[in-house]
């Protein structure tokens, strides 16, 4: 076992403990803030697989720029402590059991896969780099990328109009 299966072991690991710390944390904030640790072990496993640009992109986006919104939203909304024990309810039974389906369905799936690793093509120097990725995105995910800036802004003002009501 080579220093990179290790790193890629650990920061597996680590990115599946961090986001189980953000499903099951009891405060809002620190399952925010385990969100951000899992974007930060993400970016790690990116940096492993040689795609720098694609973790550096990660730090800034989502652990930076969109955090710091989730994070705005929490302490607008003064989204505290969780009172009360978990009640188990019907719904929550229901996307348990929907869950562990869909775990299922994806085992299935990957053990039907062949082992051999898919031939991605012909690579070019310039596959992955800024200026790829931004002339893909200003050009052919145009609409895309400013359908999610608008729902981001969207997202942020219903915060806002929501918190405001609460006064």
């Amino acid at each position: 076992m080579n220093i990179e299966q290790a790193l890629f072991g650990a920061f597996a690991f680590l990115t599946l403990f961090s986001a189980g710390v953000v499903i099951f944390a009891k405060s809002p904030i620190n399952s925010a803030m385990a969100l951000v640790s899992t974007f930060f072990f993400l970016a790690g496993i990116y940096v492993l697989l040689w795609a720098h640009t694609l973790a550096a992109m990660q730090v800034l986006v989502y652990a930076g720029a969109i955090m710091v919104l989730f994070l705005f939203v929490i302490m607008l909304l003064n989204l505290g402590e969780e009172s009360q024990g978990v009640r188990l309810t019907f719904t929550r039974i229901i996307g348990g059991a929907t869950a562990l389906g869909l775990f299922a369905c994806l085992v299935v799936v990957l053990s039907r896969l062949p082992n051999a690793v898919a031939d991605l093509g012909p690579q070019t120097e310039s596959f992955g780099t800024l200026k790829t990725i931004g002339q893909a995105i200003f050009s052919t995910w145009l609409f895309p990328f400013e359908a999610v800036s608008l729902l981001l802004l969207v997202s942020m003002v219903g915060s806002v109009v929501v918190a405001k009501s609460r006064i």
